[in-house]
């Protein structure tokens, strides 16, 4: 049986086609994507390639969602993709063809799921393969997703577990090794209760485990409910620590309150998610919290304050943009080895201190040279000066390299000094 932290050992990195696509994304967009990644990330350990949402839905246009609309599903209630958006996957073939190719470029290839059964399949009381049971005596009517109609949560019971078995079977013989389960890390069909669907979580990580193929589990909707964080790295490689994350100032600003609340949850195998980047070109189906078809509102300095955060605190990194439409900036901040390096390989992340205008993290890298990630979280232009000595970081030869920049700056009296524009940060290598 495979267990769940024998693979993950690093935070997962790679492309998710929710942030551009929403709902809609089709074959063509998702292997252009894939095809992008090979070529031009794969080196710095992109590597995940992930469908998300209404991949079975023949409909879907949007981010928006098509209430009760007709789903594609095969005769034993499961979903199978759409063939008018990915028709490679004709005549039962499913996501086969897809997986193939994308792991003919090296690169590995998820899904996105809901949580339960369709709701389609407990209507047409249709069979649940590898037992007597039916969609409609496993379903339980009441747990449904307040902003997807597609599913009925599951009984806890012997013909629950086999319909996900049977599911995940199926995703073994395409040839997935990602899944994103939603509605699921934070439900709101019990309120008092937002970890309601703990024994679903089970069933999904019972199901991986027997199904004879490495998957990451990746949970979400946020936030992630820390209570049960060790229910979640028990189950799960990777937990929404938040909502949906978009290009807005706000809402990078209070990621630094839930890295905080989670930096001591981050081990191997188990990731909490600050969710996906927003960068370069994103929103091409419709306005979804911006323009359609833009550039992400971050700011240079708001992109590499965002990528720093995510690093220093080890969160996966998933890309969210068209990636055919970066430009030539994009690509640069992107493949930052030395930032990349410290996400994928750095120990002992922590944050040192935050207020309400500036925030200080640290770690050791591979090679054991203390990081320090100074953070403007103000309006306007700051010195930073942080005191080393006072947080116990003392082993280093007097000189700091800023890994965005390269520059190299000394460290006078024991104290760590920079002027940082607003919203931006640095990070240095101590020498």
């Amino acid at each position: 049986m495979l267990k769940k932290d024998t693979f993950a050992l690093t935070p997962p990195m790679g492309w998710n086609s929710w942030d551009c696509y929403g709902a809609a994304v089709n074959e063509e967009q998702l292997l252009g994507n894939a095809q992008y990644v090979a070529d031009n990330l794969k080196d710095y350990g992109f590597e995940y390639i992930t469908c998300d949402i209404q991949w079975y839905e023949p409909k879907a246009t949007s981010n928006f969602y098509n209430n009760f609309t007709e789903l594609c599903m095969d005769e034993y209630s499961r979903l199978i993709p759409a063939e008018n958006r990915f028709p490679s996957s004709a005549n039962g073939v499913g996501f086969k063809a897809i997986a193939d190719k994308i792991h003919a470029m090296g690169l590995k290839f998820g899904i996105h799921i809901m949580r339960g059964i369709p709701r389609q399949a407990v209507h047409r009381n249709t069979p649940v393969k590898g037992t007597d049971m039916t969609a409609r005596e496993i379903a339980q009517g009441f747990s449904v997703c307040s902003w997807n109609t597609d599913m009925y949560g599951l009984r806890t019971c012997e013909g629950a577990q086999a319909y996900y078995n049977s599911i995940f079977e199926l995703y073994a013989c395409w040839g997935v090794d990602f899944v994103k389960v939603d509605d699921i890390a934070n439900t709101e069909y019990k309120p008092h209760d937002p970890y309601s669907a703990r024994e679903e979580i089970e069933m999904i990580r019972k199901a991986i485990d027997g199904c004879g193929r490495a998957m990451v589990l990746s949970l979400s909707p946020g936030p992630a409910v820390i209570s049960e964080a060790f229910h979640l790295s028990q189950n799960a490689n990777m937990w929404r620590m938040t909502g949906d994350f978009w290009d807005h100032w706000d809402k990078l600003y209070a990621m630094f309150e839930r890295c905080e609340k989670w930096a001591p949850h981050v081990k191997v195998g188990c990731w909490p998610d600050c969710d996906m980047l927003p960068l370069g070109k994103i929103s091409k189906t419709c306005t979804c919290l911006g323009d359609r078809d833009r550039y992400t509102n971050f700011t240079p300095d708001e992109q590499k304050t965002m990528l720093t955060l995510w690093s220093m605190f080890r969160s996966p990194l998933i890309l969210g943009g068209d990636l055919r439409e970066n430009r030539p900036e994009d690509l640069k901040l992107i493949t930052n080895r030395d930032i990349l390096e410290i996400n994928q390989f750095s120990s002992e992340n922590r944050q040192l201190y935050r207020n309400r205008n500036e925030a200080a993290w640290s770690c050791k890298d591979k090679d054991d040279n203390s990081v320090i990630a100074l953070f403007n979280l103000s309006g306007d232009e700051a010195e930073i000066s942080l005191d080393l000595e006072k947080y116990g970081i003392e082993k280093h030869g007097g000189k700091a390299l800023e890994l965005w920049t390269g520059e190299s700056t000394e460290i006078k009296e024991k104290s760590l000094k920079a002027v940082i524009r607003p919203h931006a940060c640095k990070a240095y290598r101590l020498l």
